[in-house]
């Protein structure tokens, strides 16, 4: 499909742990959903109101001007969650249009998406964590169709030399036969989360007795990925320092995890480095870069 089977690249062996968690919304892509509100006019009343995802996050606290439809939250985001129109799921069709928009130069790439792409290449361990509530399955596919249309075959090529390579030195049991079974190990071992889909608040719920909003449930999916890579490390018996970043467009969750993180995952994770980027200025490449917790030197 994308490489010469059993072409890999056995130096990955040597490379740091850096992972990487990415908001998906104006973070990588700046999507076209459209979130359904009602605003209040001057003489009281109320009138249907759409704003994008960036716009909601700036007036998500002004409840005496905005409310959702019939008083109902779900209503506001009916299109954030897995449901089909015209035959298509409407998060695919908006990713779709949203790569397109990026690849045809007609709107500008979110922040993080040249740090997604490169971490597609190298091949390294991520998280999708999202406020959506689609299910892991439409995320991961989401991601095939980012890999489809923004990768070269270069870099396709790229990406797989270093998931082999990756397989042979850690993972010597696992098939890498094909290029499907190489990037199923993959997706395998990232993690695709939309903290507000059903199936995300069904494991939550078992798990810590709760039904998340956005901001907890984003914490409850970051400290799931933090033990995931740490679990694989040590199975892969690689004895080096992790570090973990975190990009995030809504300065409220950003707020949030980087208390969470000074709260909780530091002390849980003492080993562990851990750098947030708020990605809401666009004048700033890359975000604001603030390192929660840690003192090595990895340039995460």
């Amino acid at each position: 499909m994308y490489t010469k089977p059993n072409t890999i690249n056995l130096a990955v062996a040597e490379r740091d742990l850096k992972y990487y968690i990415f908001d998906w919304d104006d973070n990588i892509l700046h999507m076209p959903t459209k979130i359904y509100l009602e605003k209040r006019l001057p003489d009281g009343s109320w009138t249907p109101h759409a704003v994008s995802t960036a716009v909601f996050s700036v007036i998500r606290s002004d409840r005496e001007n905005y409310r959702p439809p019939d008083g109902v939250w779900e209503n506001a985001f009916r299109d954030f969650r897995d449901i089909d129109i015209d035959n298509e799921n409407v998060f695919l069709r908006d990713t779709r249009s949203a790569i397109d928009a990026v690849v045809s130069g007609l709107h500008k790439e979110g922040p993080s998406f040249a740090k997604f792409r490169q971490t597609l290449i190298e091949g390294r361990l991520f998280a999708i964590v999202t406020a959506r509530g689609h299910s892991s399955s439409v995320i991961r596919q989401a991601v095939d169709d980012f890999i489809k249309v923004v990768l070269s075959e270069v870099e396709k090529q790229r990406m797989l030399e270093n998931l082999r390579g990756y397989m042979a030195c850690f993972a010597p049991e696992a098939s890498a036969n094909t290029d499907t079974d190489v990037m199923d190990f993959y997706h395998a071992h990232n993690r695709y989360h939309g903290v507000m889909s059903p199936e995300f608040r069904a494991r939550m719920g078992q798990q810590a007795g709760a039904s998340p909003n956005t901001e907890t449930g984003k914490q409850f999916a970051i400290k799931d990925f933090v033990e995931h890579v740490i679990r694989i490390a040590h199975e892969r018996g690689l004895e080096k320092p992790i570090s973990v970043g975190f990009s995030d467009d809504d300065e409220g969750n950003v707020i949030a995890v980087e208390n969470y993180i000074r709260s909780a995952l530091a002390h849980e994770f003492p080993g562990v480095k851990f750098v947030v980027y708020y990605t809401a200025d666009p004048d700033i490449v890359d975000g604001r870069k603030v390192v929660v917790h840690g003192q090595l030197s990895l340039n995460l």
